[in-house]
């Protein structure tokens, strides 16, 4: 939530601050639906606005009815809820997924082993990061279409699709917190000089350094990683983190369905063998719509949520509309909005209720 901000002063006086300090125009208050009360010499500024957007001028629309804001003589600065720089402390790695994922450190680059599906995955994910991504380019070199851009692969393993991003001419940094699988990816990428200077390993986590890359990255990717997180909700807020305002975080995960755990976890797993036992747990899968919410509680606005199915005789991926099994989910960091806050439903209620029955208000407002 918004801290609140009481602002004591004449009707007068407190538009001009409020003018200033956001940089409101005209145009800008069109879209603004405004009721205001005063209570003894005290302005209570009630709006009632439309859901949260961001307009060229970085006006924002939150998805509440009801907002109310008070006025000091400056504004004071803040931090957004999602630039909350969060405690390394805090961990989002599960310690028994290591132990599954070290153990096959070794075969990330086998293309007919058990990362077979992330390698054909790739003829989906590549292009999907990549045409987003050229939507915000609008000078791109021919062969190099990334170029320039600085991107984060969380989780990156054995650098199956840092590589790839990397070719594209962006600035990939991969990060994976099993050690065994950067040393592989560092191994792998070695043979090819121009990945050599555009890839770089990291071994660790994500929270480990939002802190030091608060605010760097064009793109960030969690592709076939959010399942395996004991944390969603905090790893959401680190990838918004160290993401520019207006930056991108794509995501492929699997759906939380009774289909997932028949197909994902009893065939794939212990039927046909497409991963390992014990590769995933049904109960961190997460929907597509709980995954919406938390990240537009974030500050993330959802682009886009496409189906993805795998068929494992032909061992190819198609778009599809179902999203009941696989999905990739593209999302943008809004920009920051200006220092204002929602207020408690019963003290809107009130306010609303005060203005209803001063109806003057709304004249005075107007001059």
């Amino acid at each position: 939530m918004w801290g609140a901000c009481r602002m004591i002063s004449s009707g007068g006086r407190f538009l001009g601050v409020f003018k200033s300090g956001c940089r409101v125009t005209e145009v800008d208050c069109r879209r603004l639906i405004t009721s205001a009360v005063y209570l003894e010499n005290q302005l209570s500024w009630t709006l009632q606005i439309k859901p949260w957007v961001f307009s060229k001028h970085r006006i924002m629309w939150f998805k509440s009815n009801r907002m109310t804001s008070a006025c000091l003589k400056t504004m004071k600065s803040y931090r957004n809820p999602w630039t909350r720089l969060y405690s390394t402390s805090r961990t989002t790695v599960d310690s028994n997924e290591l132990k599954t994922f070290l153990a096959l450190a070794h075969r990330w680059w086998d293309e007919q082993g058990v990362y077979a599906p992330l390698h054909s995955m790739n003829d989906l994910r590549v292009p999907f990061i990549r045409d987003n991504l050229l939507k915000t380019i609008h000078n791109h070199q021919p062969g190099k279409p990334l170029s320039g851009m600085k991107i984060l692969d969380v989780g990156c393993g054995g650098g199956l699709l840092t590589e790839p991003l990397g070719r594209l001419g962006a600035s990939v940094t991969g990060i994976d917190p099993v050690d065994e699988n950067i040393k592989t990816a560092q191994h792998h990428k070695s043979f090819d000089p121009v990945l050599d200077t555009r890839l770089e390993y990291k071994a660790c986590s994500l929270e480990d350094i939002v802190e030091e890359t608060a605010e760097t990255f064009d793109a960030v990717i969690a592709s076939e990683v959010i399942e395996h997180v004991i944390d969603l909700e905090t790893f959401i807020q680190c990838c918004c983190q160290v993401l520019k305002p207006g930056g991108s975080l794509f995501i492929t995960t699997i759906n939380k369905t009774q289909l997932s755990y028949a197909l994902g976890i009893v065939f794939s797993e212990q039927i046909a063998g497409i991963v390992p036992k014990g590769t995933h747990t049904w109960e961190k899968f997460v929907s597509p719509e709980k995954l919406e919410s938390i990240l537009e509680s974030n500050g993330l606005s959802v682009q886009t949520v496409v189906g993805m199915i795998y068929n494992p005789f032909s061992g190819y991926w198609h778009w599809s509309e179902n999203t009941s099994l696989n999905y990739a989910a593209h999302a943008v960091r809004l920009e920051d909005p200006g220092p204002a806050e929602l207020v408690s439903k019963g003290e809107a209620e009130e306010l609303q209720a005060s203005a209803s029955a001063s109806p003057g208000v709304h004249d005075e407002l107007k001059k």
